[in-house]
């Protein structure tokens, strides 16, 4: 089934967008697990990347919105990331980026959840004329541990996203 939706949904977000405002990016995301189970805790590293695609709607001269759909890839943990971003404009080549995002995880883990929501935050600088270098972490809220078997456990995602976009 998601072999059909991811292609689906990028197909539809190419197709209604307008190539004014469109752009796509790439890059590394250094991901974090992190578990608590009564009073320990654990956490492990992955590294993997991202593509995705983005459209930019002008509110101002300095404030837009962002919406992105970006496939993620680190190893057994694929995720279709939703995130909705203002991008704020400090100067002509630095922006603020933050907003949410809404996940959903391709684990075949019956003791997983497959939806995680998350706050995004970073920075984007303009080196040239279309292409632009980001970084942003993206902050796991949602406990993706469902099996808990009568303990109080969590598990938490989070990743730090370093990358290239092209705006066309």
């Amino acid at each position: 089934m998601k072999k059909i939706i991811i292609p689906f949904i990028f197909t539809l977000f190419i197709t209604v967008t307008n190539a004014q405002s469109f752009g796509i990016r790439a890059g590394a995301d250094f991901a974090t697990l992190r578990a608590k189970l009564q009073g320990y805790s654990l956490s492990t590293n992955e590294t993997g990347f991202y593509v995705g695609a983005f459209k930019t709607f002008n509110l101002s001269e300095s404030i837009k919105i962002r919406p992105e759909v970006n496939y993620i890839i680190i190893k057994d943990l694929d995720q279709l990331q939703i995130p909705i971003l203002v991008v704020i404009g400090l100067t002509n080549k630095f922006d603020i980026l933050a907003g949410v995002s809404a996940n959903f995880l391709s684990d075949d883990d019956d003791n997983s959840k497959p939806f995680d929501f998350a706050l995004e935050f970073g920075l984007a600088y303009q080196i040239i004329e279309h292409l632009s270098v980001e970084t942003r972490y993206s902050l796991g809220l949602l406990n993706l541990d469902e099996s808990n078997y009568g303990f109080n456990s969590t598990i938490k995602l989070s990743g730090f996203f370093v990358g290239l976009g092209y705006h066309f």
